[in-house]
């Protein structure tokens, strides 16, 4: 059985000031999106599905989603404020939704093979597909514990000259496997020069500048959708009455694997990773993605 791709394409790019998943970026016109599935279809996944919101899926799906419905099956699920587990509402004033993993969440009616999870508008580059289908084709130990996999990047790799990014800082054992992720928010590089970013508990601490960072490219297995089932009515209860609580997938995957529950390979890969957070971001993707097509990496215009 092919894996599947989902695509977290809900965020409407507030930071960047627009839809920045269809953005122009490669000669040709091509999108980051367009690059990330052509990656994917040669790595060997077999169908994508797109989270979106409903307010726009008209539009992504002409201008996103025709794009690859003759090269692969497209599926869309929509991401809402609403979809809450039995007994929960949505809390007055609140119109957002409940971030990463609560987006993951959505496809849980829809996607009952082993999955990738990457971001709208980020560049993760042909090497990372191969890693992840390779761990999601390839038959895991059966034991009590659940098997999933990141690809990890240096953090010093990942930031932007433009702003602060929002990153997982992951700590790894002696085995490769991740032995814990924590969410920092607003991570830049200080006035004096020091790497800094915020903790979910407010405190803005130092961060190693070499440590691997998930840029929210992941793979599971559908046992992932039971956990979260379980994990964001926990959230719910605790949270779910704050306006801009979020419940995100290295949170998530942190709690499975300090439980017991699961374990998380930490894909090395040769990809260099770049984004679109702010609008100045375009022209360094735009000037990656040229060098890529000029080592023969990529076809232009794209196939």
């Amino acid at each position: 059985m092919k894996p599947t791709l989902l695509v977290l394409a809900a965020g409407m790019g507030s930071r960047y000031g627009g839809l920045k998943q269809m953005d122009p970026m490669g000669p040709h016109g091509e999108t980051v999106l367009d690059y990330s599935v052509y990656d994917a279809i040669r790595a060997g996944f077999g169908r994508v599905v797109f989270i979106i919101r409903e307010d726009f899926a008209e539009a992504f799906q002409q201008g996103v989603g025709a794009r690859f419905a003759n090269r692969i099956q497209v599926d869309y699920a929509f991401q809402k404020s609403d979809d809450l587990p039995t007994g929960f509402s949505t809390p007055e004033g609140r119109s957002k939704p409940w971030g990463t993993a609560h987006a993951v969440r959505s496809a849980r009616k829809l996607v009952k093979e082993p999955f990738a999870v990457i971001n709208a508008d980020d560049f993760y580059g042909s090497d990372a597909y191969l890693r992840a289908a390779k761990f999601l084709t390839t038959p895991q130990a059966s034991n009590a514990k659940a098997h999933y996999a990141m690809v990890g990047y240096p953090l010093i790799n990942t930031l932007s000259d433009h702003g602060d990014v929002n990153r997982g800082i992951c700590t790894l054992d002696d085995h490769g496997l991740l032995s814990s992720v924590e969410e920092y928010v607003k991570i830049e590089r200080d006035a004096d020069g020091v790497v800094r970013g915020n903790s979910l508990d407010g405190a803005r601490k130092s961060v190693t500048e070499d440590a691997p960072v998930s840029m929210n490219f992941w793979a599971f297995t559908p046992s992932f959708f039971d956990y979260l089932e379980t994990g964001f009515t926990d959230f719910l209860t605790h949270f779910g009455q704050q306006e801009k609580s979020e419940y995100y997938i290295p949170t998530a995957v942190d709690a499975l694997i300090r439980s017991g529950k699961a374990d998380c390979t930490v894909l090395e890969t040769t990809s260099r990773w770049f984004g679109v957070t702010y609008p100045d971001d375009k022209k360094h993707v735009v000037a990656s993605i040229a060098k890529l097509i000029e080592s023969g990496e990529y076809p232009a215009p794209l196939s």
